[in-house]
């Protein structure tokens, strides 16, 4: 499995998890009144972002997640006898 890059540089607007939720004893479904916490918002830059939240009077944390490492490898390196441990399939 290969794991892309793709819709990773964007910034995101979510809301924090809402506390008034019910449980319907019938269905077993959650419910609220409350729709804020179904918007989720990107933008392409922060400063877009910032201006959004700025503009709606809506309060926000800056979370950036760090950068993944990506180790250029090749096909024929799984079959290479300078490996540290042994090949197990």
């Amino acid at each position: 499995m290969q794991s892309g890059l793709n819709k990773t540089k964007k910034w995101l607007i979510e809301t924090d998890f809402d506390h008034t939720l019910k449980k319907d004893v019938l269905m077993g479904w959650n419910s609220s009144s409350n729709t804020e916490k179904k918007i989720n918002l990107s933008f392409d830059s922060l400063d877009d972002a910032l201006k959004w939240c700025e503009k709606n009077q809506i309060q926000y944390k800056i979370v950036d997640q760090t950068k993944k490492v990506i180790k250029p490898k090749s096909y024929a390196s799984n079959f290479s006898s300078n490996r540290r441990t042994s090949w197990t399939h």
